[in-house]
């Protein structure tokens, strides 16, 4: 399970353990998220005023002769809102759980490419639209240059967390102020869709 379906199956557990709309909130879910907690928190004053004109009638027929008032209707509209705010936030926790178990998406491969096959014009096509990238046999290649070492392992950071995002990960060499990414998916016993999309990434980061 990735990154993503971890945080959406956890949401969804919020939601329906710890509080009606939170995890709507959290996943990025704003409507339905404000609208569970408003409803939630709309039947919770309700049936909290209903509570307080129970409790002070039922004192004054203690003390004195009151004629009771009907204030059960504000006790059933706050559980119709709290009881609503409950089965909204179980709809979108399943909708969480949904996704949550769907399989991670893999970027299509491409057919692995060698020098000895220029004629791929596919591939080329994407090594073009990486300038500063080389291609050697099933690697492609590039290197950063940084004013220092700190701003170098900085973006060596950025790297290794684009690299853990899309569990694809580059050799990295670093030398001071200059560091040297290296792609290919061994996997597939050469270069792939994967490896020009996390460079693209990478160019990126680069340019932040």
């Amino acid at each position: 399970m990735n990154t993503k379906a971890q945080t959406d199956a956890k949401n969804a557990l919020i939601n329906i353990l710890v509080f009606p709309g939170l995890g709507s909130l959290r996943s990025g879910r704003w409507v339905a998220g404000l609208g569970q907690i408003l409803l939630v928190l709309g039947g919770s004053a309700l049936l909290l005023c209903w509570l307080f004109k129970e409790l002070s009638q039922y004192y004054e027929l203690m003390f004195e002769e009151v004629k009771p008032q009907a204030v059960g209707w504000i006790g059933e509209t706050g559980a119709v809102l709290f009881g609503l705010s409950w089965l909204w936030a179980g709809v979108t926790s399943l909708s969480l759980f949904r996704s949550a178990s769907k399989p991670d998406a893999v970027p299509p491969r491409l057919a692995p490419v060698t020098t000895a096959q220029p004629s791929d014009a596919r591939f080329q096509n994407e090594l073009a639209a990486l300038p500063g990238w080389e291609c050697r046999g099933q690697i492609i290649s590039r290197v950063y240059e940084f004013k220092d070492f700190p701003e170098a392992m900085k973006f060596v950071n950025t790297v290794a967390a684009l690299a853990e995002q899309a569990q694809h990960h580059p050799d990295i060499e670093v030398r001071w102020n200059k560091v040297t990414l290296a792609l290919t998916t061994h996997e597939a016993g050469g270069l792939t869709e994967r490896d020009f999309a996390l460079a693209r990434q990478c160019d990126a980061s680069r340019g932040r």
